[in-house]
């Protein structure tokens, strides 16, 4: 499994122990930055990595964006097409955001998130297939409404 990731300065903390956290369990991490605190812009964050896993640039199947909140980052993320990106602060909606969403970005935040739950949220996210069946059909139309 290949991810992407991706923050702004309010998030990159936790970018780098998500980062090094998957590749501890062998999962290659593309990091998209930024890589300090220095003030920069989520939205063109959100673009890089949305760009990559809807291209297939770096062959990543997923992405994990960051900011302070997760809030900025995420509504940045889903006006990109074909992202469904999720704003996850607990372990049950990142089980929920894939099973009946597809969710194919996660988005955290730092200033709200810890490290311990961050960690708990991220396996899960991961690990949680698609349901299809009754949501595919809800997927679908969320796609529609890209069009």
């Amino acid at each position: 499994m290949k991810i992407a990731i991706a923050c702004d300065h309010g998030g990159v903390h936790l970018k780098e122990h998500i980062k090094k956290y998957l590749q501890d369990k062998g999962i290659e991490v593309v990091d998209h930055g930024t890589h300090g605190e220095e003030s920069v812009d989520y939205p063109d964050f959100a673009a890089k990595l949305c760009q990559d896993i809807t291209s297939g640039a770096s062959g990543a199947e997923r992405g994990i964006l960051i900011c302070g909140t997760g809030i900025g980052i995420s509504i940045a993320a889903n006006k990109c097409h074909g992202i469904r990106a999720a704003l996850c602060a607990d372990v049950f909606s990142a089980k929920m955001s894939r099973e009946h969403n597809n969710a194919n970005v996660l988005c955290m935040g730092e200033r709200t998130t810890g490290v311990g739950l961050a960690e708990m949220i991220t396996d899960t996210w991961l690990t949680t297939e698609f349901a299809g069946g009754r949501h595919q059909r809800r997927v679908d139309k969320i796609r529609a409404l890209e069009k």
